[in-house]
């Protein structure tokens, strides 16, 4: 019998499978998904938030728990567990030597890549890249791995874990770790959660950023088997990003940038929110869920010439023109109160020392809503548009777990259950983001639930023998 059953492919699953086999577990991997799709959302990452106290190799400054903690605590409006976030900020500040030991690759941040140097950690190669490194050293340690792998259910006595079900064969392990994944793929759920809007399914017109395999197959399970539950289904990492993405895996390269650098407008031609409440890497995360509360699901990102070279350009270009009018006939939108909402706005600008790195004096005044920082008239052509829709990264609602990672039925953690990253990631996210954290929660919280899963397997064997 398999001592570690991991149920996964990405981050987590994989953290999770190599502190197991490094425990003395032997272990098997199930990825829903076939081999060269591999890695769930991990693929489509690009870095880690870091604790750190002082300079350290690729990061620069110093970035310690308590700010880090004050960065979380910020975005998610306190819906978050103290305890378990501070664990996942330490374990961020002492876990990239053990990713270099297993073949992954760290770069200094790229000049204009989120303002994030001194947070956040790059991975050389991308998600992509540190996902086929652990994948060879998982191969490397003797880890079994089987793709196409769907885990139907999870056969459970009481709160116990004793086998997985793949397409009608039974497969008992003495634990297991579920880290597989959130539904933003599971239309269905998506729809169940966010409901219609006169007679017409929010979720119809969202983008899934991530891998198409995250359907949500064994949180359902689980939560019908009584596992607590943490989070709120409509609650996600949820970007805005280019209305002519593909439907899934549209990753990092889908999302438009130049949001806090103009005025954004929904189908009504009407602002909306405060473009620029904070800087990108902590509120880029809030805006696909704005748009997902809009008309039709859909926005505009409007800026001028100005803003041109201050932001990641976008893979699709906007729509151009070298006046407003002509701008906004070329989108279809309102014309007359288009054209009043940019006026309104280039009146109320009041501008000061424009600096796009800092949180700068720029602002409106008398506007609802206001835009409190980098605010300029749009008034310099060629005028750009962008279209936005709703792109789901990974849905929020998700399994309790202690600092453990074990999984709790009635209050009381399971023995031999363990999750990691997004199916859990609520207890950290309750709502909000901010960029690479995702990847400190299913880092930490895997090395967690393989250590311990290793521990709870070696126990039963021992105890058996």
């Amino acid at each position: 019998m398999i001592d570690v059953l991991v149920v996964g492919g990405g981050n987590a699953a994989l953290c999770a499978a190599l502190m197991a086999r490094e425990a003395g577990a032997s272990v098997l991997l199930l990825e829903s998904a076939p081999k060269e799709w591999r890695g769930g959302n991990s693929q489509h990452t690009r870095n880690l938030r870091c604790m750190h106290d002082a300079p350290q190799d690729v990061l620069v400054g110093a970035y310690p728990e308590e700010e880090y903690w004050q960065d979380l605590l910020k975005v998610t409006g306190g819906q978050t567990d103290e305890h378990l976030a501070r664990l996942v900020i330490r374990a961020s500040s002492n876990c990239r030597d053990w990713m270099r030991k297993h073949g992954v690759y760290f770069q200094p941040a790229l000049a204009g890549t989120l303002h994030v140097a001194r947070t956040n950690a790059f991975f050389m190669g991308g998600g992509k890249a540190l996902v086929n490194a652990y994948f060879r050293s998982a191969e490397n340690l003797g880890i079994q791995i089987r793709y196409n792998a769907n885990v139907e259910s999870l056969e459970l006595d009481g709160d116990r874990f004793v086998a997985a079900h793949v397409g009608g064969e039974r497969i008992p392990a003495r634990a297991c770790v579920v880290a597989c994944g959130g539904f933003e793929s599971n239309r269905e759920w998506l729809r169940e959660a966010w409901g219609q809007v006169d007679g017409q399914w929010v979720a119809d017109n969202f983008l899934i950023r991530g891998t198409r395999f995250n359907m949500g197959v064994l949180l359902k399970d689980l939560l019908a088997k009584g596992a607590d539950s943490i989070g709120d289904p409509t609650q996600s990492h949820c970007v805005a990003i280019d209305a002519r993405a593909p439907l899934y895996d549209g990753g990092i390269c889908t999302r438009i940038d130049c949001v806090s650098l103009g005025i954004v407008v929904n189908n009504t031609a009407r602002r909306f929110y405060d473009e620029g409440e904070d800087f990108w890497p902590k509120r880029y995360a809030i805006w696909g869920r704005l748009v997902a509360q809009q008309p039709d699901q859909i926005a505009y990102s409007i800026i001028d010439a100005k803003a041109v070279g201050r932001f990641m350009p976008p893979v699709f270009p906007g729509v151009t023109a070298d006046t407003l009018p002509e701008l906004v006939r070329k989108l279809g939108l309102p014309e007359a109160q288009f054209l009043q909402t940019v006026q309104a706005y280039n009146e109320a600008c009041r501008v000061g020392t424009f600096d796009h790195e800092v949180q700068d004096d720029c602002h409106t005044e008398g506007l609802t809503p206001p835009k409190t920082h980098w605010a300029r008239p749009l008034d310099t052509p060629p005028f750009y548009a962008y279209a936005l829709r709703p792109g789901i990264t990974f849905t929020y609602l998700g399994v309790k777990v202690d600092d453990q990672a074990r999984v709790h039925f009635g209050g009381q953690p399971s023995g031999n259950l363990f999750a990691a990253g997004e199916v859990m990631a609520g207890n950290v996210l309750g709502k909000g983001y901010t960029a690479g954290v995702g990847m400190s929660i299913g880092t930490a919280f895997g090395r967690i639930a393989g250590t311990q899963a290793a521990a709870a397997a070696l126990q039963q064997q021992a105890v058996a023998a």
